[in-house]
């Protein structure tokens, strides 16, 4: 039979209530006492009752995160890492975390939303892939309701985020292929609604400009993130005369599809035509050839907005609300050496 509050409190010649303050942490069972019973605690094998803690805290000790993604894509190297960060840094901290998946502005995601702040199911949510007047950091912050974003958005009010500086590394990865000798420098951009992909094509056309370099609108193509799109999208770009002698890729995923399409075509990759990504996902170093990207600690970002939304549900106001990474440029043998 498993141990209970009695029973420590037995062996210890105490109340219960003095054991139950002690487990809790609370300042007035001195700090001698608070650790004769933490000790005993661990020689019964006492396991508190989770569900009771929780309804005394009104709180659940579970961390939400809605992944807008049209079906499921936990295969999705980008959301692997993020959720294994979240999912670390939660465990470290004695939470649970719940992940669902609702297609991005749709019905089922806005009232899975609605659920999480009208049910109470968790103490808090995780945004990520922040759009323009972004609904769902709207609908939160009206309700008061703790979260933190991976991203930034132009809604009139402020909320605590991270996000990795997606022009300045647009910059970075153009000004490298113009430096290699290119001119014409093709873009396969995320989807135009999302914040990070405004970002990047600012970059873009920022570096394209400072190096005195034209931008033909057939040049830039939108993708969908996948690897599919990046590979029919190319096609594109490919058929273009003159031909674009550089791609940048919104993502490592789409840079992988377009490679694979390149080299059907019968082109070599870094030799013919220089391709590059964003993002730095595990896989990137292994594809053939390795992938030029942008380096995003996509797994340190999930632990630091998990940590910023515990402080948050905790009453605590995090060190830095507004958290903006410097990115840095991987080079690698896929963007080639110089063609000047």
């Amino acid at each position: 039979m498993a141990a209970t509050l009695k029973d420590i409190a037995t062996k210890l010649g105490i109340s219960i209530t003095t054991v139950s303050r002690g487990l809790a942490g609370y300042d007035d069972v001195a700090a001698e006492t608070r650790q004769r019973i933490l000790e005993t605690a661990a020689e019964l094998g006492y396991q508190p009752n989770l569900i009771a803690r929780r309804l005394q805290k009104q709180r659940t000790d579970t961390l939400g995160f809605i992944m807008p993604t049209f079906g499921p894509r936990f295969s999705d190297p980008f959301f692997s890492e993020f959720i294994a960060g979240i999912g670390n840094e939660a465990a470290e901290h004695e939470y649970d975390l719940l992940v669902s998946t609702h297609a991005p502005e749709s019905e089922e995601e806005k009232r899975a939303y609605a659920r999480a702040t009208q049910r109470g199911w968790v103490d808090g949510l995780i945004v990520i892939r922040t759009r323009e007047n972004d609904a769902r950091i709207r609908h939160l912050h009206e309700h008061n309701f703790p979260f933190v974003v991976f991203g930034r958005t132009d809604v009139p009010f402020e909320y605590p985020f991270v996000d990795e500086d997606g022009e300045a590394g647009m910059r970075l990865l153009v000004q490298h292929l113009v430096d290699l000798g290119h001119q014409r420098i093709g873009f396969i951009m995320p989807p135009a609604g999302l914040m990070f992909s405004q970002y990047r094509l600012n970059g873009y056309h920022e570096t394209m400009a400072a190096n005195n370099l034209p931008v033909v609108p057939e040049w830039i193509v939108e993708g969908d993130l996948t690897q599919r799109s990046g590979a029919e999208t190319v096609q594109q770009l490919l058929a273009q005369t003159p031909r674009v002698t550089a791609v940048i890729c919104g993502n490592d995923l789409m840079a992988t599809g377009a490679i694979n399409r390149i080299q059907q075509d019968g082109l070599t990759v870094g030799v013919d035509i220089a391709v590059a990504g964003f993002d730095d996902i595990p896989s990137s170093a292994y594809v053939n050839p390795p992938l030029t990207t942008i380096h995003q600690p996509i797994y340190d970002i999930g632990r630091q907005t998990c940590a910023m939304l515990i402080d948050i549900v905790n009453g605590r106001t995090p060190q830095n609300q507004h958290v903006l990474l410097t990115p840095t440029l991987i080079v690698r043998a896929s963007s080639g050496s110089s063609i000047l």
